[in-house]
């Protein structure tokens, strides 16, 4: 099998583990069908294995017997080291097979050993003071200790043997591991010596002759028995197919999409982004058609047919080339430019993933040919050589040209002399990372070749080329999926990067790490293995907590954070609002019911998962104190929270005045409460310092309110007067309550004025300070009228030695004569 097909299978056959749950289910079900075909091992059973016969399946079905058998064969085979790769791949199957079966058994008899537990936990523990029990209830404790061995009895056997198959798994994949990197290390011939030439060039004409000989004497076989025209009706049909399929089936397909996007103008970018699947699909249909109409005349022999079973997969590597140079280079209508390169690289981006794929396909074939000529390891080397070559020269250019675009990209922006040059996108950092990389492999790969490291060449050259394929596909897919979505939600101008996008582009990368892992040499196997690893759990104090749990967590914690927000919004929109309570009231019952929710829902979840943790309590007890210390903080501010919900000494709405700040209360969470100021800035009060500290709320209870206006006129001037006046505007305010009148205090006498204040009561303390500026241009244009003064701050200046100033002046004035003189 050539390398570019090996990685075409290695990429199916890892499709398989997205059904790996199921995969393993069928693997189980089929053990007894496993044992049944299984020949008979001639082992001579010891006593260990004896001791298997009263169990040989009790309640679990399963015939320890066998199973011992099994597992000592596997065990000279590993001690012994002296087995194929085949027969150690067919025993790890058969352990894979007995393990699962093992797995299972394990949680038998749960049921029934919890509840004999609980019922040994109900009589208590045995005195130990040495005081004396009832009878009655020793002979049950014990009667139920027995009762609970023998049901442990089975589920401690499966414990073991399946310790005894998981260590004898990883014990063959070591070896195989172990081989494997034997034999990419391992050094043979140099094909650039040219004394293998020859013998590589004899490789390459013994192939052609001998699929040529076998295509002759089949032909020749059909004619002298009259039967050379006997499937020609047969291969004619097909060869019809594939003619219609190559000059016909494209013309379809366009004129099919352009009905369906002109139907739906909206998906039309999606239709455009399926449709384009028609360059692969039509011809590769012909192929497979062409090949049909070869098959049917039989006469191409063992060898051509095995050509011509990879002829489909070579015209698909040239198929696929194509599509992605078109999807990704091409400037036309349906061209999609994802990597965002300039117009003047295209073409050449073009050309060398086209190329990249012809390479493929050629390789696919030729390289086959060569070594079904007989072909030593060194002959195959000779001829692979040139093909990795031209491989490496195109990776190099494509990985060069994704680095120097990313390097060298042009900006647009005017450069000032304080220009920064804005940070490289994630999309650019990637590609430059992963335009360097190609081109390590494209130069490491034919040196190592060339040194006779033939095997480590091929396991990072064709993986590498495989990987930039995929990794195109993965983008191509999410931007469909993007398409879709937009198609179905509306156009949107962020539609590429929405979020369920995103999220869906991220879960397809996931989906395909187990095809990347098997791209770059990781088994079936291991991966299966990982995955039991997964399905197996972990140890959390005395509970097993496997991925059935999580799930089973999971669901019935959202189920139930599900009904608490439903139960919130129904309260919240249908329920309170026809009653009594004042808003923060309201607000204050639903936060609480939340939290009760949530945290029943969380112990719901627990209890249904079955996770037990009682034996954390110590551990939980011990780290409580460490934290306690450390979230002490945290803790008083949730607990001021819960506080202020139930006594609610502010409410959302309020105007409050804490701390020095003075604003409306927006929110109140269980950690802190946000108060908006009046320039519109949140400030976020922890709840300690609502609880401890003290606060002026303005609006508890009404929203009635007092404004203070403190007003300055000169001396001189006539205060009762003043008085009459101050009363009139504070009365003649709308938001001033006239049930408690207004007063006009004199203060006294400052420094600069004589101090008036008006105090009055506003309907709507929010309008403080709306009043105030109202009150404030009334004062001054009545003072303007009644020539009222409102004066500025004065101040005399005492000097305590004049003379010494006059003498200074007399001195410089004296100076400044004789200077002029």
């Amino acid at each position: 099998m050539t390398a570019p097909r090996r990685w075409l299978t290695g990429i199916l056959a890892a499709l398989c583990v997205a059904g790996l749950g199921v995969g393993a289910a069928q693997a189980q079900d089929a053990s007894g069908a496993a044992e049944a075909e299984s020949p008979p091992v001639e082992v001579t059973v010891d006593a260990a294995a004896q001791n298997f016969t009263d169990v040989d399946t009790g309640e679990t079905g399963i015939d320890y017997v066998l199973w011992d058998r099994l597992a000592m064969r596997v065990e000279q085979s590993v001690t012994q080291d002296a087995s194929s790769t085949f027969s150690l791949e067919r025993l790890r199957n058969d352990l894979v097979t007995w393990r699962d079966r093992f797995l299972a058994a394990r949680s038998l008899n749960d049921g029934r050993i919890a509840t004999v537990r609980a019922q040994l936990d109900a009589l208590g523990a045995a005195p130990d003071d040495g005081s004396t029990e009832d009878p009655s209830i020793a002979g049950r404790r014990s009667t139920l200790e027995g009762q609970l061995a023998r049901l442990r009895a089975p589920v401690v056997l499966a414990n073991e043997a399946y310790a005894r198959a998981d260590g004898l798994i990883s014990e063959i994949d070591r070896i195989l591991r172990a081989r494997e990197a034997s034999r990419l290390t391992t050094r043979g011939p140099s094909p650039l010596n040219p004394e293998h030439w020859p013998s590589g060039l004899s490789a390459l004409g013994s192939g052609f002759a001998g699929v040529w000989s076998e295509i002759s004497a089949a032909f020749v076989s059909r004619a002298r028995n009259g039967t050379h025209t006997e499937h020609a009706p047969q291969a004619v049909l097909w060869l019809l197919v594939a003619i219609g399929l190559w000059a016909r089936g494209r013309t379809i397909w366009d004129g099919l999409r352009g009905q369906v996007v002109r139907r739906d103008g909206r998906g039309a970018r999606a239709w455009i982004a399926f449709f384009s699947l028609g360059v692969v699909i039509v011809p590769y249909l012909g192929l497979v058609a062409f090949a049909k109409a070869l098959t049917a005349l039989d006469i191409l022999g063992f060898r051509g047919n095995a050509l011509l079973d990879l002829l489909p997969d070579a015209g698909l590597y040239v198929l696929v080339g194509r599509w992605l140079s078109g999807r990704f280079f091409d400037r036309g209508a349906h061209g999609e430019n994802l990597l965002k390169l300039p117009p003047e690289v295209l073409e050449r981006g073009r050309r060398i993933v086209a190329g990249l794929g012809w390479v493929l396909a050629f390789g696919a074939l030729f390289i086959p040919l060569v070594r079904m000529g007989d072909a030593s390891t060194v002959s195959a080397a000779v001829m692979t050589l040139p093909v990795e070559i031209v491989m490496a020269v195109f990776l190099f250019r494509l990985g060069r040209l994704f680095v120097i675009n990313v390097d060298d990209a042009p900006d647009t922006q005017e450069k000032g002399d304080d220009w920064i040059a804005p940070p490289p996108s994630y999309r650019s950092r990637f590609m430059g990372l992963l335009g360097r990389a190609s081109m390590l492999v494209a130069a490491v790969a034919p040196v190592l070749s060339s040194a006779g490291y033939a095997a480590a060449s091929e396991a990072i050259l064709y993986p590498a080329v495989t990987t930039l394929a995929l990794l195109a596909m993965l983008l191509l897919l999410q931007r469909f999926v993007s398409d879709v979505t937009e198609a179905v939600s509306g156009p949107r101008e962020d539609g590429q990067d929405a979020l369920l996008a995103v999220l869906l582009g991220l879960f397809l990368f996931v989906l395909v790490l187990p095809v990347f892992a098997v791209i770059w040499g990781a088994r079936v196997e291991e991966l299966l293995e990982i995955w039991t690893r997964f399905r197996e759990g972990f140890e959390l104090g005395e509970t097993r907590i496997s991925p059935s749990d999580f799930m089973t967590f999971a669901m019935v914690f959202v189920i139930g954070y599900m009904a608490t927000r439903l139960v919130q919004g129904t309260l919240r929109a249908s329920v309170l609002p026809k009653t009594k309570l004042d808003i923060g009231g309201q607000n204050a019952i639903v936060s609480g019911l939340g939290y009760v929710g949530i945290s029943l829902a969380a112990v719901a979840a627990v209890t249904a998962a079955g996770i037990d943790l009682s034996s954390l309590a110590i551990v939980a007890g011990a780290l409580s104190v460490g934290i306690g210390f450390g979230l002490q903080n945290v803790v008083s501010n949730f607990i001021s929270g819960i506080i202020l919900l139930i006594e609610r000494p502010i409410s959302e709405g309020d105007l409050i005045e804490v701390s020095g700040q003075m604003g409306y209360v927006r929110d109140i969470s269980v950690r802190s409460t946000r108060i908006e100021t009046f320039d519109r800035t949140d400030v976020i009060i922890p709840n300690a310092d609502l609880i401890s500290g003290q606060v002026i709320n303005w609006t508890r209870g009404n929203s009635f309110g007092r404004v203070i206006v403190p007003v300055g006129v000169a001396y001189g001037t006539d205060t009762d007067r003043v008085a009459e006046i101050l009363q009139e505007i504070a009365e003649a305010n709308p938001m001033v309550v006239m049930s408690t009148p207004p007063a006009v205090v004199f203060q006294g006498f400052g420094a600069d004025s004589l101090d008036f204040e008006i105090r009055a009561i506003l309907r709507d303390v929010n309008w403080v300070l709306s009043v105030k500026s109202d009150l404030n241009h009334a004062i001054a244009k009545r003072f303007a009228e009644e020539g009222i003064e409102i004066p500025f701050a004065q101040r005399d200046i005492w000097l305590r030695n004049p003379e010494v100033l006059r003498g200074a002046d007399e001195q410089k004035s004296k100076n400044d004569g004789g200077t002029e003189a």
